[in-house]
């Protein structure tokens, strides 16, 4: 076999050989997996059903017991009645059989002799029957209670019997009661699952199954023993119990078996069936679930394929590579082997051209035939010319390259008889013949060397070489280079297309990136448009909780108003971190660089995270520093407060400490907890977006997305994020910053303090004070207006920006509009506002009040000398900020 088809052989071979096993790998993985999570769930359904069936026995065993203390049947078990007596005894029993709605009640005296029972009336009636030899008859007279499942002697009826013995009040037994309760519903409950349901006794015999095939099977041989014992106590009577055939060919760990049913009169189970067993507390039962496992097989089917489609790419793709591969080293070989063969081919002409010249200088020495010997070796065509320009020699391969007649081929000829001959062939190019015999004619007069190419009409290229003769004369060589001209040809053919294909590839790889960068601005647009719209109705929706609170009295239904508000929060919370992530990936969020001091910054956090803590039993402390830092202060914050609220929500107990650590130029801001510790496998994991760990509070899980603004908000920022934690010990997670400059940060916070709106004490500014609210959406402007009006303020208009410009007269503007950004597909609200003005003839105060996060919204409206809230509106903040506008406004007032 040839080096090229081995070579395809063997890839195949480790192509379908890769396939083939990461086909099984993934199917056997797939195929665990699913069996696992199947026989979980088989054994939660087994679970189920076996707290049904106890539960069905438990709701009559207490009726024997009531029944032994009832006065009536200790008296009738102390005498011989009459007719009469045992009719009322057997009524007694009906009526409580009736009421309890159980199969049937027997009075039994101490000989095991039926004395009264509930189905008197039939003919299958228990009167007057022995029952002596039944289990439970036995165990109640010598134990005080028995149970028993059998077949009925007389009824012939399955069921469950439970007996409680009857004593007088000197603790003598007298006899007993016993109750029968019919399972058959509770087989038809268990048709309704495609599985099937079965339950053993303690010898192993099948006596309930949601099959009828099923029932009366033998899961284990019965010893001599066990039949003599099923014998005497005609526990099924005359029933026969079958063997079940069946083989198990593997074990779960969780007690479940893969089982391989052998029984030709069992409706066929496809392949291998899960068998999931679990004891009947109480009870020698066990219950038996038979599962299908069609949907493991299904999913080991899928994984195989995706396992051998995911190496089949894999492959491709590594084909790809080297197929590029060899093309650059192909490309890079012919380029190398065009150079070889030229420097060959100088060097041979060099070397043929000075053997020319030798053999000419000989040659010119023959003048008989013009043949010469010493010419004939070369494989050159060669003509040797004289000074006047005649024929001296020449070689056979000169006369064949032209295909000279005989008859001129003579020394002494004039080359010029020669050049006419071939310009009437066409071999001197276009243009009148005379003049281009001259210019060569010249040209060798002139006894220059030259060298050119020239292609014939049969695509034959020779390479001219012309050399004066030292004595005078001239030495012309013509060499067939055709050969090497169409191989270098071929190669730069073959250049150019892989040129041509790397462009083609570079150009449909540009085109992928600019469709992905269109794809992300689209993304990134639609995700801030649906956080808009979601924001929307959530700010109402707290504005009104926040109503709500205020008119109830019950505690109860303001710790419910309370817990409907945190989940709105959680819930706003979860769509500000998609907004955030949206801007960040879009390049929308502004970053601030400046020198800022970080003892302030760790106070605050301190401050606002303490009495978190500690309600839930945990220590925070953050250590005093007046290291500065150079970077974002809101940014900052974000980060850590993004790492507290982490270790609050993962530590059940400890302390939460939060410190720095100086590594050179920068400082690493440190925040430690005593939590579960994050493994090691999961610590790149959970900086993904909707990624967290099971170990968090059932309450205050979080969304997966504060690491993942962490993480962002890092890379923005140039600092670097990190993580280290030990299982069970704790974890400790830090963000490196640089140093800043600490005189640039003191002139910072008098400025700030100057800057700080001060906070009104009183409500005193609302009331009486009028506000007109501009806002598109119904229930956000019918809960702005409930709040307003219940803080004392007057609002002559809620509505949207057609309302407020056709309710808007000259002079009759409100002292405070609370705007909207988006009013609509028509409107924007600082425009609307412009035109408000003009109606007005005033400018009232304006508070922005929109579900837009955008930091350049945000630096218009305070150089605007607005008030700017983000939806959605806390009630607290909504009655701070429109207190301290009206408040600045009355202090503006002369």
């Amino acid at each position: 076999m040839t080096t090229p088809r081995l070579r395809k052989f063997w890839t195949l071979l480790i192509l379908l050989t890769g396939m083939a096993g990461s086909m099984f790998v993934a199917g056997q993985w797939a195929w665990q997996r699913s069996l696992h999570e199947e026989s979980d769930s088989v054994q939660q359904q087994l679970t189920l059903y076996g707290q049904t069936l106890a539960q069905r026995i438990d709701r009559y065993r207490t009726l024997p017991e009531v029944l032994a203390l009832d006065a009536q049947l200790q008296d009738a078990l102390t005498r011989v009645l009459s007719p009469a007596e045992v009719e009322q005894l057997n009524l007694k029993l009906e009526q409580a059989n009736g009421a309890s709605q159980s199969s049937t009640l027997t009075l039994l005296n101490r000989e095991g002799l039926a004395v009264a029972a509930s189905n008197w009336r039939t003919t299958t009636s228990n009167v007057g029957v022995d029952y002596s030899f039944r289990p439970y008859v036995q165990e109640a007279l010598a134990q005080g209670r028995g149970s028993f499942y059998g077949i009925g002697v007389t009824t012939g009826e399955p069921g469950y019997f439970l007996s409680q013995a009857i004593r007088d009040a000197s603790g003598h037994t007298l006899g007993l009661v016993a109750i029968k309760i019919a399972l058959q519903e509770l087989e038809r409950e268990w048709l309704q699952t495609p599985d099937i349901v079965l339950a053993s006794d303690a010898h192993g015999v099948v006596f309930l199954a949601s099959q009828d095939a099923w029932r009366y099977r033998l899961l284990e041989p019965l010893g001599d023993e066990e039949r003599r014992e099923l014998n005497a106590t005609r526990q099924y009577s005359n029933q026969p119990l079958r063997p079940l055939a069946w083989r198990v060919d593997d074990h779960m760990d969780n007690g479940g078996r893969l089982v391989r049913l052998l029984s030709p009169d069992l409706p066929p189970l496809p392949g291998r069936v899960l068998w999931q067993t679990q004891p009947l507390p109480g009870t020698p039962w066990q219950l038996h679930l038979v599962h299908d496992t069609h949907s493991s097989i299904a999913d080991s089917r899928w994984a195989a394929a995706a396992g051998g489609g995911g190496w089949l790419a894999l492959a491709l793709l590594v084909l790809f590579v080297r197929q590029r591969q060899r093309l650059a080293n192909l490309r890079q070989r012919s380029r190398q082997e065009l150079e070889t063969v030229l420097q060959q081919h100088a060097q041979e002409l060099r070397t043929a051209q000075d053997g020319i010249v030798q053999a000419a200088q000989q040659a010119a020495q023959q003048t008989d035939t013009g043949l010469s010997r010493s010419l004939e070796h070369l494989p050159q065509g060669v003509v040797i010319i004289d000074a006047d320009l005649n024929l001296v020699a020449w070689n056979s391969r000169y006369v064949q390259l032209f295909r000279y007649p005989a008859d001129l081929m003579r020394v002494g000829q004039p080359i010029a008889d020669l050049l006419r001959h071939n310009a009437r062939r066409g071999l001197l190019g276009p243009g009148p013949a005379d003049e281009a015999i001259e210019r060569r004619l010249s040209h060798l007069r002139s006894g220059l060397p030259h060298l050119h190419e020239s292609a014939k009409g049969d695509g034959t290229v020779l390479e001219i070489r012309g050399n004066p003769l030292p004595e005078g004369g001239f030495v012309t060589s013509y060499a067939d280079i055709t050969s090497y001209k169409n191989a270098a040809r071929e190669l730069r053919s073959l250049a150019d297309a892989l040129e041509q294909r790397v462009a083609d590839r570079t150009r449909d790889l540009d085109a992928a990136r600019r469709e992905a960068e269109r794809a992300n601005r689209y993304k990134t647009r639609f995700v801030a448009a649906a956080v808009h719209d979601l924001l929307q109705p959530l700010n109402a929706a707290r504005m009104f909780t926040s109503l709500l609170r205020s008119h109830l009295q019950d505690d109860a239904e303001r710790r419910t108003v309370d817990s409907i508000d945190g989940a709105l929060a959680s819930q706003d919370a979860i769509l500000s971190s998609l907004l955030d992530i949206s801007r960040m990936e879009s390049g929308q969020l502004d970053v601030h660089i400046h020198d800022v001091a970080l003892g302030p910054l760790l106070q605050v956090l301190a401050h606002n995270f303490g009495v978190l803590a500690e309600g839930q039993g945990l220590k925070l402390r953050c250590v005093p520093t007046r290291a500065v830092v150079r970077t974002d202060e809101n940014l900052l914050r974000r980060i850590l407060q993004n790492f507290v609220s982490n270790a609050i929500r993962y530590s059940r107990q400890g302390r939460i400490v939060v410190g720095c650590r100086r590594a050179g130029d920068h400082l690493r801001i440190e925040v430690h907890d005593q939590g579960p510790g994050i493994p090691e496998a999961l610590q790149r994991e959970i900086f993904e977006e909707f990624r967290r760990l099971d170990e968090g509070r059932a309450d205050d899980r979080g969304a997966g997305l504060g690491l993942a603004i962490v993480e962002r908000l890092g890379r923005l920022l140039g600092h670097e994020i990190g993580l280290r934690s030990q299982l069970g010990r704790g974890s400790v997670f830090w963000v490196r910053v640089p140093l800043g400059d600490p005189a640039a940060a003191r002139q910072q916070p008098a400025a700030a303090a100057t800057a700080a709106p001060r906070q009104p004490q009183e409500d005193a500014p609302l009331q009486g004070s009028s506000a007109w609210v501009i806002e598109d959406d119904g229930p956000t402007c019918a809960a702005t207006r409930a709040l307003l009006e219940r803080w004392g303020c007057q609002v002559p208009l809620a509505g949207g920006a057609p309302e407020a410009l056709a309710q808007a007269e000259r002079g009759q503007a409100p002292q405070l509009v609370l705007l909207d950004v988006h009013l609509g597909s028509r409107h924007h609200g600082p425009d609307v506002y412009a035109q408000l003005c003009e109606r007005w003839g005033q400018a009232p105060a304006v508070i922005l009040v929109t579900a837009e996060h955008d930091a350049t919204l945000r630096r218009q409206a305070a150089e605007r000398g607005w008030g700017f809230l983000a939806k959605p509106v806390r009630a607290p903040a909504l009655r701070a900020l429109v207190s301290q506008t009206l408040l600045r406004l009355q202090q503006d007032t002369p």
